[in-house]
């Protein structure tokens, strides 16, 4: 049988008094006339209004009380007075803490210049059955405000407000491909083969095909089919799924946006991400620019431009055009990269370059030109096919965006693909898979495309200058409570 804490049984027994009289607690309806902002940004005095909303504070005094009526606008304090209420005392008694009501009234401004309303009616629209966290102290253990983050919203302001800001990156972000012609498209989230991006995939059986379907870890192969078939500018804003670690800077199902562009090349999607970043800062914090940790930066094109090979030589005093796969393993190591043996050249890059070169971009610059075992899905440099035509957008030590000139020799293709199955034959669980599919569909040709990727869950932690992605998701991944 459940027990409860005094002040959840003594909220129970004020429910059963109200529902014992007949009292609606949880009603269907609601006859709100007015958002409380509506109220506060055009006030009248004399004004007959309804307003509904939750009980934030509460002061009794003798045949009268003050309460602070909250909505999704604002606040508001309402009068209750015996003289206007026939049942104030039984009310008045009945009433907690984060309760839901609605207050008929009129407006008027008290002799301290406060914004009130005079209740003649109140009825009840939920009751609440347990405490709120308290508004002085809010949630101090992570792990509660993550897992209950209605209440962390609740108590804290300021995480509304991050999540307010991350509307806006969304909706500024789809408002300025939409005004470049580019057409917002829906692509599987359940994939026969997880391809478009190197990770570990979620995977799922479906009964009524008997078959074994993977939630995606990318929609790109899917969006360049897409190009295939004739469209000239395809996105995509929307979730993808990867079954690897959860730190600071991964959640194993984040938001993404992708898009493509046909006729266009990896400096022309560099020119366009600069003017994406700039427009979605000026959008959240009203000007084009961004605050990392204590340091702000004013973003303004062109961004700083890096080789990946400069990158690394200038950091690590390693050149990747000379050194080989032995000595990459010896020198990565000197520096403090953890490369198990048996590692390839690929994962000792990524690693050396996750370890010792990303974390110290943290102005907006971009990286470029990199090695082509490290990009499958990528167009090689015409003067140098050893590299390809890619860029990341790096900022405050991690990656924003990632772009290509796209692969579209079909034939090529297929030959990253097979390097990328010996590689998984190895034991590289991350490695890509042949994608027949998309082999064919290049087949019938596709026109010289870029293509850009950009994390919005980042983007939302560089623009609201926080250090956790978790703090920018409304709901993160959490092991499962504990009864």
């Amino acid at each position: 049988m459940r027990t409860f804490s005094d002040q959840e049984q003594a909220r129970r027994d004020k429910l059963a008094k109200l529902q014992g009289t007949g009292v609606e607690v949880y009603p269907a309806r609601v006859k709100r006339t007015h958002q409380i902002h509506q109220l506060l940004d055009d006030w009248k005095d004399k004004q007959p209004v309804v307003i509904a909303g939750r009980v934030r504070a509460s002061r009794i005094q003798g045949g009268s009380a003050f309460l602070k009526l909250e909505d999704e606008t604002g606040s508001l304090q309402v009068f209750l007075q015996k003289k206007l209420l026939p049942d104030f005392s039984d009310s008045v008694k009945l009433i907690d803490l984060g309760d839901f009501l609605e207050i008929a009234g009129t407006t008027f401004v008290t002799k301290r210049g406060e914004k009130t309303v005079d209740a003649t009616k109140l009825a009840w629209l939920a009751k609440a059955l347990r405490p709120l966290p308290s508004d002085w102290h809010g949630l101090a253990d992570i792990e509660t405000r993550y897992r209950f983050r209605e209440l962390d919203i609740l108590t804290n302001p300021v995480v509304k407000d991050i999540f307010l800001k991350r509307g806006a990156v969304l909706r500024t972000v789809r408002r300025f491909l939409v005004e470049r012609e580019f057409v917002e498209v829906e692509t599987p989230m359940l994939q026969s083969i997880p391809g478009g991006a190197t990770a570990r995939p979620f995977v799922t059986h479906h009964h009524a095909l008997d078959t074994d379907l993977y939630l995606r870890i990318a929609p790109e192969l899917y969006l360049k089919r897409l190009i295939v078939g004739g469209f000239g500018r395809v996105f995509e804003i929307g979730r993808n799924f990867r079954n690897e670690g959860i730190d600071h800077d991964h959640n194993p199902e984040f938001t993404m946006m992708e898009c493509y562009a046909a006729y266009t090349d990896y400096a022309w999607m560099m020119d366009l991400t600069e003017d994406l970043l700039i427009a979605v800062a000026s959008a959240v914090n009203g000007k084009p620019e961004i605050k990392i940790g204590q340091k702000l930066f004013k973003i303004s094109k062109p961004f700083p431009r890096f080789t990946y090979r400069q990158a690394l030589l200038h950091m690590t005093k390693i050149d990747i055009d000379t050194v080989s796969d032995q000595e990459l393993l010896k020198l990565g190591r000197a520096i403090g990269t953890d490369l198990p043996d048996g590692t390839g050249r690929a994962l000792m890059l990524d690693e050396i370059f996750k370890t010792h070169v990303r974390p110290k971009f943290i102005a907006p610059g971009f990286l470029m030109d990199h090695p082509t075992e490290l990009s499958p899905l990528a167009k090689k440099k015409a003067d140098n096919p050893k590299y390809v035509e890619r860029f990341q957008l790096l900022v405050g030590g991690t990656e924003l965006a990632n772009a290509f000139s796209e692969l579209n020799d079909p034939d090529d293709q297929r030959q990253r693909f097979e390097a990328q199955e010996k590689l998984r034959a190895k034991g590289d669980d991350q490695a890509q898979r042949i994608d027949e599919s998309y082999i064919r569909s290049l087949e019938y040709g596709m026109p010289p495309t870029s293509g850009l990727g950009v994390g919005i869950d980042r983007m939302t932690a560089i623009l609201t200058n926080q250090k956790a992605l978790k703090d920018v998701i409304l709901f993160p991944t959490l092991k499962p409570e504990k009864p």
